[in-house]
């Protein structure tokens, strides 16, 4: 009989914590950006690119992985998939202050609710994959959905689907780069890629409106300052969960910051819900469900396949 590899003990149940420490925080996000106010969403991100960039130096520096990192800006290939995952991230981070900044938090929930829907897609499409029935039902809700919401609510949810296709091509990008980028010189990079456009971003600001850090008293200045941190932090403990669990494990979690940010629109800041939106919500939610079951079921499928082959006895 085949010995089987073992998880060390504790493993999964940290990674898993780890994981959904990282949705919780995303979720919780619109809460930290409205205190923000009165800064703009430009201004906003442009703080988060500069302080994100000087954070990930920060870490580099703490981790002692300049090696790494300096290994990483010898490979052409690395540097131009980190330069387009940066463009790809850079229009999500617009996207997402300007909905949240707009009181479109809902919306912008709605956007992270199809991105799992987005990201079957774009595997169809892009990476040729072969797609099983039930997949496609979801697939499909999620256009009725929007659908719904366009004829029904009377605007096309853009924010929404922004959100989705971009962090969808943001995921196939890192995808494309593997385990040869880790999480903090990844962001490192993507962050330094943007370090010219933040800047265009302060100055035309400056000029237009003024900027605001430094203007709206201490706590605001701080919570400002607190961008890079707040940048980072998640998307570390994601990477470090993501190690320890299976891939099915983080799909079901990736629900939490949508619900999380839904919650927040609803009931926090009373968006309006209209029936129209209340359905196409609960198509997304139907083909969700319908996802997230055939994904456990090909998970299990698979381990079983795995065991046959270990120990055939």
């Amino acid at each position: 009989m085949t010995p089987r590899p073992t998880t060390p003990a504790g493993g999964t149940t940290r990674g898993a914590l780890y994981a959904f420490g990282a949705y919780l925080l995303w979720g919780l996000l619109p809460l930290y950006f409205l205190q923000l106010r009165p800064t703009g969403a430009f201004e906003v991100v442009a703080w988060r690119i500069i302080l994100a960039f000087v954070f990930c130096l920060l870490l580099l520096t703490v981790l002692r992985a300049w090696r790494a990192f300096l290994a990483i800006l010898r490979q052409p290939r690395l540097l131009g998939l980190t330069a387009l995952a940066g463009a790809l991230i850079y229009v999500n981070w617009q996207t997402y202050l300007y909905g949240t900044l707009s009181d479109r938090v809902v919306e912008t929930s709605l956007g992270y609710f199809i991105n799992p829907i987005v990201t079957v897609l774009l595997g169809v499409v892009v990476l040729r994959e072969r797609l099983r029935p039930l997949p496609w039902i979801a697939v499909g809700l999620a256009v009725v959905a929007v659908v719904v919401i366009v004829a029904g609510y009377g605007s096309f949810p853009w924010v929404a689907l922004v959100l989705a296709f971009s962090f969808g091509f943001y995921g196939l990008v890192k995808k494309q780069i593997g385990p040869s980028v880790d999480a903090v010189s990844g962001l490192t990079l993507e962050s330094m890629w943007l370090l010219p456009v933040a800047g265009v971003q302060l100055a035309v600001v400056g000029v237009v409106s003024g900027l605001t850090l430094g203007t709206a008293g201490t706590l605001h200045a701080a919570l400002l300052l607190a961008a890079g941190a707040v940048t980072a932090v998640p998307l570390l403990l994601f990477a470090s969960g993501a190690r320890r669990v299976p891939l099915t494990v983080i799909g079901l979690l990736q629900f939490v910051a949508p619900i999380l940010q839904f919650v927040i629109g609803v009931w926090i800041l009373g968006e309006a819900m209209t029936p129209e939106r209340w359905i196409g919500f609960a198509l997304v939610w139907v083909a969700l469900v319908i996802l997230s079951v055939d994904s456990v079921a090909a998970a299990r499928r698979h381990r079983r396949v795995v065991s046959d082959v270990m120990d055939p006895v």
